[in-house]
C-alpha cells in the first residue's frame, strides 16, 4: 500500500494528473518484485561467504581473507569474474534449451518467495495456498536440472540429470508428508497463518512452536531432506567431483553457470525460510518479554534462517558423503514410512488431544 500511494503520489507531482488504478498496481507491485530480487542476490553473497568461513574455520584456516576487509568482497569478486567470462557452448549441445535451462532454475529459485512471509503482513502475495504454490515451484526445479543435463550431449551431464530426477522426486516425497503433518495442526495453507497458529500467551512464547511439540521428528525429516532437495552435502551426488566431474553443470560456464549457483543458493535459503515458518515460529520471538520483544519481526525471522543454515554448513563440513543406494534406502525405506506414520498420528493427535482441527 505504501509503494501503491507513493508512485500514485509522484506521477501526480510530476504530471499533475492522476495515475491511472492499473498503474499503480502494476508499479507498486513491480518495484516491490525488484527489491526482494535484489536483497535475495545480495543475500546469496553473503549465504555463499559465510558457507566458505564456517568449512574454512572446521579445517582450522582462514577461508577468504584477501578481496575485501576480511574477505568479505569476495564472493562479489567472484560473481564479477564469472560476468564477464565468455560463455562458451559445446558444439553439439541444444543451444536453446542449453541457455534455457540455468534461466528455468534461477528464476524458479526466486519465484517461490513471492509467498514467504519474512514478518507481519511482510509478504509479496499472501495468497492462501501459499505452501502449494512452494511445493509445485519446487516441484518444477528439477526441470533445469534435467533440461541442462540432456541439453549438453555429454554423457556425464546426462548420468547427473537422471540421478537428479531420483533423489529430488524420492525427497519431496517425505517433504510433502511431512508438510502435511504441520497443516493438521495448523488447520491452513496459508504460511502467514501457520506462523500465526504458533503464537501462544505468556512469556515463554517458543513453546507454541512446532519444533517443540509433536512434530519435532519431522523437522529432523524436513532438515535433512532439504540436504537432499538442494543436493548439500552429504548427498552430493549429483556434483560427485570424483564420478561425474561436475555434474549436470560440467559443461556450463561463465553467466550461465553463475545462475545455477544463484539458484542453489536461494533455493537453500528458500527451505531455512520454511522451517522458520513451519516449525520456528517465523518472525516470532522466542519470548514475550522485554528486550526481545522490542525485536522487530524481520529481525528473529532472519536470525532462525542464519541457524538453519549454519546447522547445514556444519554438515557439508564434517559429514562424509552418502553412497547412491544409501541415498535412496534413506528416502524410501526410513523417511517415507516415517513421515507417512507421523501423517497417522498427527491427526489422531488433534482429533481425539486437541478436539478437532
Amino acid at each position: 500500500m505504501a509503494l501503491f500511494d507513493f508512485w500514485t503520489w509522484l506521477f501526480a507531482a510530476a504530471f499533475g494528473v492522476a495515475l491511472p488504478f492499473g498503474w499503480a498496481y502494476l508499479l507498486s507491485f513491480g518495484t516491490l518484485i525488484l527489491l526482494m530480487v535484489l536483497v535475495l542476490a545480495v543475500s546469496v553473497a553473503f549465504f555463499i561467504l559465510a558457507d566458505r568461513k564456517i568449512w574454512a574455520a572446521v579445517q582450522l584456516r582462514r577461508g577468504p581473507n584477501v578481496v575485501g576487509a576480511f574477505g568479505l568482497l569476495q564472493t562479489i569478486a567472484d560473481a564479477l569474474k564469472f560476468f564477464f567470462k565468455e560463455p562458451i557452448i559445446p558444439a553439439g549441445a541444444n543451444k536453446v534449451l542449453f541457455i534455457i535451462a540455468p534461466l528455468v532454475t534461477a528464476t524458479l529459485a526466486f519465484a517461490a518467495w513471492a509467498v514467504m512471509p519474512v514478518n507481519a503482513d511482510w509478504v509479496v502475495s499472501n495468497i492462501n495456498v501459499g505452501i502449494l504454490y512452494i511445493f509445485a515451484i519446487s516441484s518444477l526445479g528439477v526441470y533445469g536440472v534435467l533440461i541442462a543435463g540432456w541439453s549438453s550431449n555429454s554423457k556425464y551431464p546426462f548420468l547427473s540429470a537422471l540421478r537428479a530426477a531420483a533423489q529430488m522426486v524420492s525427497y519431496e516425497v517425505s517433504i510433502g508428508f511431512v508438510i502435511i503433518t504441520v497443516l493438521l495442526f495448523a488447520g491452513s495453507l496459508n504460511l502467514s497463518a501457520i506462523v500465526h497458529a504458533q503464537e501462544v500467551p505468556g512469556i515463554f512464547a517458543l513453546r507454541g512452536w512446532y519444533a517443540f511439540s509433536l512434530l519435532f521428528p519431522m523437522l529432523v525429516i524436513f532438515f535433512v531432506s532439504s540436504l537432499a532437495e538442494t543436493q548439500r552435502p552429504p548427498f552430493d551426488l549429483l556434483e560427485a567431483e570424483s564420478e561425474l566431474v561436475a555434474g549436470f553443470m560440467v559443461e556450463y560456464s561463465s553467466t550461465p553457470f553463475l545462475l545455477f549457483f544463484l539458484g542453489e543458493y536461494i533455493n537453500v535459503m528458500t527451505l531455512c525460510a520454511m522451517m522458520t515458518v513451519l516449525f520456528l515460529g517465523g518472525w516470532l520471538s522466542p519470548l514475550n518479554i522485554a528486550p526481545f520483544t522490542f525485536v522487530p519481526g524481520i529481525v528473529w525471522f532472519i536470525l532462525k534462517i542464519l541457524f538453519l543454515f549454519f546447522l547445514m554448513a556444519m554438515v557439508k563440513a564434517i559429514v562424509p558423503r552418502y553412497r547412491y543406494d544409501q541415498l535412496m534406502r534413506l528416502g524410501w525405506k526410513v523417511f517415507l514410512p516415517t513421515s507417512l506414520a507421523w501423517v497417522v498420528l498427527a491427526a489422531a493427535w488433534v482429533v481425539f488431544v486437541r478436539g478437532g482441527v
